[in-house]
């Protein structure tokens, strides 16, 4: 029989990976092609046959996703396979059915068949929506390790947003690997506080070498999941944590259901700035989907550098960007303080300019607030002359990182920052029986 002609629907993660341990070496499948979707300016690209395998000794293009239904008829495509996270039950169901009206089944690779297995003990921190506080929990527990004299590397979702055989493997021990590694602020925005914490951190293209290496200098493995996406290794403790400010998302987007069954602890996140009547939502949510797992609610409490700075003054807020853009929330930590401060808060997209007012046309939803978005040198640049046209006194910035060590403002500029609390105590005698 020959092979099935696959085209793998992607965003420069879950999609490489899916081919890596499922197509690359299997004879039953030839992959003609990936798409790309969610974030700007990857695609028109190759994935480089050194990383594709002797089957592939071209590569494999990267194609838009808007160009779906031509390729499937221009390839002969027979089976399309759905490779990214983040995306409404709703929404997935249109997808496939423009795959299937063109002629193509429609599939999705389950955890079975993408999982790695790790010789270490592996901690998965996944979400049920982007935004929802993953990377403050996996802080969280990464501390509590650490405290208890465990050797911790932490393995983020993948982010490669540039060239791919140069990102196959990615350590980041030190703050200047980001500048060797040459990270948009996406990535910044998730490495900065591991490494700044002292953990040791891998990223890249090829998870399975990833593992190899991390292996090496790990008692505990902590997956640092992307998006909502399901972990790419096999964890022994599954933890995921759902946002109460979008109650009912939990069972309505792809894969965070998927996490929200599978785990065996919950973390009900920003219990002290979200509605009782929201909170409750989301915990029958999850007694209906998850019955034994241990649910824990936590706050995420809000700091502010120079609180004074706000009252009754303009300010522009800058909000972490997947968080928005994707992750479809209207406004963040940063829009929580200002607001609380008393701060005026200034609407930018009048003056955004190249792709970010681009940005704005596409997530309508997102108001008065702007989204630090920075994957590729010329969107930095853009993101840092709408900051500059904004006719503010202050900015907020209410992203991971301090946005001031990438970008000259003119402006004074407060930071605001959040983590994980945890008044139960729950959470850490859960990691205690753990170790």
């Amino acid at each position: 029989m020959s092979a099935t002609r696959v085209l793998i629907m992607g965003a420069a993660g879950r999609d490489f990976h899916n081919f890596n341990v499922h197509y690359r070496n299997n004879p039953n499948y030839y992959v003609v092609g990936f798409t790309a979707a969610q974030i700007p300016n990857i695609d028109g690209r190759v994935y480089p046959a050194s990383l594709a395998g002797s089957n592939y000794p071209n590569g494999i293009p990267i194609y838009s996703e808007n160009d779906l239904v031509e390729i499937i008829k221009k390839e002969k495509v027979q089976e399309v396979v759905f490779a990214y996270s983040d995306v409404s039950h709703e929404d997935i169901m249109h997808k496939a059915s423009t795959a299937l009206a063109a002629g193509a089944d429609f599939r999705l690779l389950g955890p079975e068949n993408t999982m790695l297995k790790s010789k270490c003990p592996v901690i998965s921190i996944c979400a049920a929506r982007t935004g929802a506080g993953k990377s403050q929990t996996t802080r969280f527990v990464a501390e509590y390790l650490t405290k208890h004299n465990k050797r911790v590397v932490v393995i983020r979702h993948p982010m490669p947003y540039g060239n791919l055989e140069a990102q196959k493997v990615q350590r980041f021990a030190v703050l200047e690997d980001m500048d060797l590694h040459q990270c948009t602020i996406e990535e910044r925005e998730e490495y900065e506080p591991h490494i700044s914490r002292g953990n040791v951190l891998y990223a890249g293209v090829d998870y399975q070498s990833i593992l190899e290496e991390a292996e090496k200098e790990a008692d505990i493995i902590i997956w640092d999941g992307g998006n909502n996406d399901i972990p790419f290794y096999q964890p022994d403790l599954a933890i995921t944590v759902v946002d109460p400010h979008r109650p009912g998302h939990e069972l309505s987007y792809y894969p965070g259901e998927v996490n929200l069954r599978m785990a065996d602890v919950i973390v009900i996140n920003k219990v002290d700035t979200a509605e009782q009547e929201n909170v409750e939502i989301v915990r029958s949510n999850i007694q209906s989907a998850n019955p034994d797992a241990e649910v824990i609610e936590c706050r995420s409490p809000i700091s502010v550098t120079n609180p004074e700075l706000l009252q009754g003054k303009r300010v522009l807020v800058v909000e972490d960007g997947p968080t928005l853009t994707h992750g479809g929330m209207g406004y963040g930590a940063g829009f929580i303080a200002a607001e609380a401060a008393g701060a005026i808060i200034v609407d930018p997209r009048d003056v955004a300019v190249g792709s970010i007012a681009d940005t704005f046309e596409i997530y309508p939803h997102m108001g008065s607030i702007l989204p630090a978005m920075g994957y590729g040198e010329q969107q930095i640049k853009e993101l840092s002359e709408t900051i500059e046209r904004c006719d503010v006194d202050v900015v907020v910035i209410g992203t991971p990182i301090d946005l001031q060590h990438l970008i000259k403002m003119s402006k004074p500029a407060v930071r605001v920052t959040y983590d994980l609390a945890d008044d139960s105590g729950r959470l850490e005698k859960i990691l205690q029986r753990f170790c």
